[in-house]
């Protein structure tokens, strides 16, 4: 684990969701066709469905991001607005997709995998990207946050299938940490409406080789991250890396969660970091 504290620079990761998407595909298409048919933490969804899933929201990002193609006009106006949208896109995505064989959706997924990464790659990670990361409180966000978002996405839900079918994670520090870091980018929303001292700092440590360490500390007018520990925490929350990913995107209940978390210091500021939520909807 590195000492450096996260949440401090830019996630430059477009490249890695091309690893992660090549770890997808061969993992698909080792699959057998039990396999398919396996439930997942992922509430309703069993293998295939994650699949189809993951192929329709890929499919969404080159037609809505790449080819500016857009079918119909949605106002968007709160954040609740955001949360009816993706769970109405995700549900009719999955009712199409999940009608293909699995030979079918695996070799889609490949080429529309490539093309998804080479958009990835080709956008400036500092420009204004077209949606903003709404779990994290952004209507407008920079492209590399976008990304990064995106990669969460597709490793988490291949991370599912993982989990269902019985077959290894892929927690490599290359291709998780990035995933950890743009979870807890969310953090300062999460404490917005936490009333506390300036000063007042917490610290999240996800143990593990691919963990790393966020404080965030209370400032005049808001939360934000810094570079450096200060010389005391109000509280210290440490997460298991193996279970840090289901905390952040409702793959396991909080109470089940709390009890594999170890806690010091302020219980109260404890709960905003394990309502942390990365996922819409």
């Amino acid at each position: 684990m590195s000492n450096q504290l996260g949440g401090i620079e830019p996630i430059l990761c477009a490249q890695v969701i091309r690893e992660v998407d090549r770890h997808l595909i061969e993992l698909l298409a080792s699959l057998t066709s039990a396999e398919w048919e396996l439930p997942t933490i992922a509430p309703e969804w069993c293998v295939r469905d994650v699949a189809a899933h993951l192929l329709d929201t890929a499919l969404r990002k080159l037609s809505g991001g790449r080819d500016q193609c857009r079918v119909e006009r949605v106002d968007i106006l709160t954040p609740q607005d955001v949360v009816v949208l993706v769970n109405r896109l995700n549900k009719e995505g999955v009712t199409v997709y999940r009608r293909l064989s699995p030979r079918v959706l695996t070799q889609l997924m490949e080429v529309v995998c490539v093309q998804t990464a080479d958009f990835c790659e080709s956008l400036d990670p500092f420009a204004t990207a077209a949606i903003g990361v709404s779990w994290a409180g952004e209507m407008t966000s920079r492209v590399w946050f976008d990304n990064a978002r995106e990669l969460t996405e597709r490793w988490h839900h291949q991370q599912q299938i993982r989990l269902a079918t019985g077959r290894p994670g892929i927690m490599t520090r290359a291709l998780y940490y990035p995933v950890l870091d743009t979870f807890l980018r969310g953090l300062p929303h999460a404490f917005r409406d936490v009333d506390a001292p300036v000063g007042t700092a917490s610290l999240v440590e996800v143990a593990g080789d691919c963990g790393g360490r966020w404080c965030l500390v209370k400032g005049e007018d808001r939360w934000g991250f810094v570079g450096e520990f200060p010389s005391t925490v109000s509280v210290r929350v440490v997460i298991s890396q193996s279970i840090a990913w289901r905390l952040f995107t409702k793959g396991i209940d909080r109470e089940s969660a709390r009890s594999e978390l170890s806690i010091t210091g302020d219980k109260a500021l404890a709960e905003h970091v394990l309502g942390l939520t990365a996922i819409v909807g």
